[in-house]
């Protein structure tokens, strides 16, 4: 069977709302959806109460607002597959996954990519040219390290820019615009980023989700995976007073700033 990345095309997977900015991810399968960190139960159950079935749930780290529903949905459907990352905290996974693991739920296959940074475990599945990364990797940003170091986390970063371009990133959250504001304090003069943020804007106002987006745009225009950018060196130099000492504290001083920056 072909690799997870060399597998048919698939149509866009649909982020289902809750909370107040979460996207719970869902694929078509043949048994039932294919959910991806379904953090609250009741969008589910209201989609899909009356299905027979889920096809599985994958989830990429311990956080409730990502595992939060899956208690409610495994006593909807009791026979449902959960894949987690090996740790206590996700008491409900029936199949424990770390990178290098290939998955196969239903009609699709994923690769199992370990990157370790926002939680000590996290994990994200790449396949069909979908990238579901929960809260490492984020339109125009990237997650807070919790559970990690600046080394840690933009190693883990690396491993998902380093995906094919045309990769489809499917994030747990939508913070795209609110990280415009820091990308494009860092780097003005970009113009892909521009042309994302009016892009993501348009999406906005007509009520419709930033994501997935493309890592190849993610790579163009994402401060955190442009670590060597002329221009964001430049601006963060000035912030610093000297120029960082390497990528490692490129990124720490770029994550911490953004930890508290204000527009």
């Amino acid at each position: 069977m072909p690799s997870p990345s060399r597998l048919p095309l698939i149509p866009l997977p649909e982020p289902l709302t809750a909370f107040s900015d979460n996207y719970l991810w869902w694929l078509p399968g043949a048994r039932g959806p294919l959910l991806v960190d379904p953090g609250d139960a009741a969008p589910i159950l209201a989609r899909f109460g009356d299905a027979p079935a889920l096809a599985g749930i994958l989830l990429t780290h311990h956080h409730e607002d990502h595992i939060g529903g899956v208690p409610a949905l495994l006593a909807r459907w009791p026979d449902t597959p959960v894949f987690a990352p090996d740790d206590p905290r996700i008491p409900q996974a029936t199949t424990r996954v770390a990178g290098g693991d290939v998955i196969d739920v239903d009609a699709y296959r994923f690769d199992v990519i370990d990157v370790p940074g926002h939680t000590r475990s996290h994990i994200a599945y790449h396949g069909h040219d979908l990238l579901f990364c929960g809260d490492v990797l984020f339109s125009l940003g990237c997650g807070r390290m919790f559970e990690g170091d600046a080394p840690t986390m933009r190693a883990s970063l690396e491993r998902l820019a380093a995906l094919p371009g045309d990769t489809r990133v499917c994030c747990g959250h939508e913070y795209t615009l609110a990280n415009a504001t820091f990308a494009r304090h860092l780097m003005p003069g970009n113009t892909a980023l521009a042309t994302r943020i009016n892009q993501a804007r348009t999406q906005r106002e007509a009520g419709h989700p930033t994501l997935p987006s493309r890592l190849k745009d993610e790579r163009a225009c994402n401060p955190f995976l442009r670590l060597d950018d002329a221009e964001l060196q430049a601006t963060l130099t000035r912030r610093l007073g000297h120029r960082p000492a390497d990528a490692d504290a490129t990124f720490a001083a770029l994550r911490g700033w953004k930890d508290g920056f204000q527009a």
